[in-house]
């Protein structure tokens, strides 16, 4: 792992992280959007761009986030760095599960499945075990209950599927 990556993790927990890295939000998208996706979070951790519906406005909504592979889905969680309330672009998924991922450069339309029970708490293990700064920002949440979807191909850039068309 990369000295600035390990860095990256080790300071993830501090309130003072979160509140620095969403104003950092807008060029990361940016980046992103340039690199069409290669590069994201600035290659320190698995990162992808996920591009939602809006739910009020209808209109395309992308976000950089931290992701764990699990077999040929993406793993995301609404963490939104420990603040009370949802992040958008979960409450976008809750209202239309469709949406599109930019993970290292590669398009991939995904259906967006909210974790619960079991198979929550697996994946849940899953993303602190690549983010352990996510347990500071479940406490940090006042009782809110941090969404993980399992966001799952469907078509198109899917491997063995048919191809995206640019």
């Amino acid at each position: 792992m990369p000295v600035l990556g390990a860095l990256t993790r080790r300071v993830g927990h501090h309130r003072w992280f979160g509140a620095a890295v969403r104003l950092l939000v807008p060029a990361d998208r940016m980046v992103g959007r340039l690199t069409r996706g290669r590069v994201v979070a600035l290659g320190l951790i698995p990162s992808l761009v996920i591009t939602t519906t809006g739910r009020r406005s209808g209109k395309p909504r992308s976000n950089p986030l931290l992701y764990v592979p699990d077999g040929d889905a993406y793993v995301v969680v609404g963490s939104n760095f420990g603040q009370t309330h949802q992040p958008g672009w979960a409450m976008n998924l809750r209202a239309d599960s469709a949406a599109e991922v930019a993970v290292k450069g590669r398009r991939v339309p995904v259906r967006a499945d909210v974790a619960t029970g079991a198979e929550r708490d697996r994946l849940w293990s899953l993303l602190v075990t690549e983010w352990p700064a996510y347990r500071a920002y479940a406490q940090r949440a006042g009782g809110r209950e941090i969404l993980v979807f399992r966001l799952v191909p469907t078509g198109r850039g899917v491997p063995g599927g048919p191809t995206a068309r640019e």
